[in-house]
């Protein structure tokens, strides 16, 4: 493929970031997408190599630049090289907290902590 520019949306689902074009798409319409710091609020929008794209991809904001334009959606070996990520997202460190996870004594008890209340009420 030799064109100079290729549409966002299909970029975006050639190079692996959102499972379908329809997301794609999706993404640029409402506006949560920029090239080269500009606001994109059409899928249709025109990406060619040295661009700059930043948008949200989870609880990340990535910033990618455009390396190759790419004439297929292959698979995820051919999709990193058609971009450079500027600011990968960062490890989560070993031991982090989950959702799940509280203050010992916080909240309502677990299924251990009132069997214990339990046996030491002597009703179990």
């Amino acid at each position: 493929m030799t064109t100079e520019h290729l549409r966002l949306d299909k970029w975006l689902w050639f190079a692996r970031f959102l499972k379908s074009r329809t997301l794609a798409a999706q993404l640029c319409a409402d506006g949560r997408v920029r090239i080269s710091g500009r606001i994109v609020s059409k899928p249709s929008q025109a990406v060619k190599v040295g661009d700059v794209l930043t948008f949200p991809l989870g609880p990340h904001i990535r910033v990618i630049e455009v390396k190759v334009l790419g004439g297929r959606r292959g698979p995820a070996e051919e999709a990193r090289t058609l971009y450079e990520d500027l600011s990968p997202p960062q490890p989560r460190p070993k031991g982090a907290a989950t959702s799940a996870a509280r203050e010992p004594g916080s909240g309502r008890p677990t299924k251990v902590e009132r069997r214990a209340i339990d046996r030491l009420l002597g009703e179990r």
